[in-house]
């Protein structure tokens, strides 16, 4: 049996990339969520903490991360952003290496990367899926999140490839500005053709 199709997903901020990443799941392709493991190694017990108190006193407590303040302590700082990234990176890898290894005989898998192009992550992958929507849909988006400014969110896009760069980059675009059922058949389509 050959080994899994690795899918390359990602797309900036607001774009819908969790909502296409919830449906390659629910059509029963194993997604590794980049994000959602950064927050476990971060969380309560986490690998990352005692390296991140060391480096951003006053940042974690037992419970974890102070979000609030450990984000202060980078925004804006690209030298101190990196020193968090040499922390949790590697933990990152570590996690995708074993999630590749326990689906590598599926048909398929995705990596669900928000700086997938960014960060050189796309060369493991077989194809990119950049999920994408126009800006005023995308700014909506963003901007009703809880706590969400422009200037946050100018910060944001600012540290992320542009869109545009990342579709020409892409093998596959799936655009969400034109509603849910729109972005459904676009993943079906695509996992019927892997």
């Amino acid at each position: 049996m050959s080994a899994a199709i690795i899918i390359g997903l990602t797309g900036s901020i607001g774009m819908g990339k969790s909502t296409v990443a919830r449906m390659f799941r629910k059509l029963g392709v194993p997604v590794f969520d980049a994000d959602a493991e950064v927050r476990r190694v971060q969380g309560p017990g986490g690998r990352a903490l005692t390296a991140i108190e060391a480096l951003f006193p006053g940042t974690t407590h037992d419970g974890g991360l102070h979000r609030d303040k450990l984000g202060a302590a980078v925004f804006g700082d690209r030298a101190r952003l990196r020193q968090l990234e040499q922390i949790l990176h590697p933990l990152v890898a570590e996690a995708q290496s074993v999630f590749l290894g326990q689906h590598r005989l599926r048909p398929a898998i995705v990596l669900d990367v928000p700086l997938l192009f960014e960060k050189g992550g796309w060369q493991r992958c077989h194809y990119t899926v950049v999920v994408s929507a126009p800006y005023r849909v995308q700014r909506a988006r963003v901007l009703a999140r809880p706590g969400m400014t422009p200037q946050k969110f100018a910060g944001i896009l600012k540290g992320q490839m542009p869109d545009r760069e990342k579709r020409a980059r892409a093998d596959v675009v799936i655009e969400t500005g034109r509603g849910r059922r729109s972005t459904w058949q676009a993943v079906q389509r695509l996992v019927e053709s892997l």
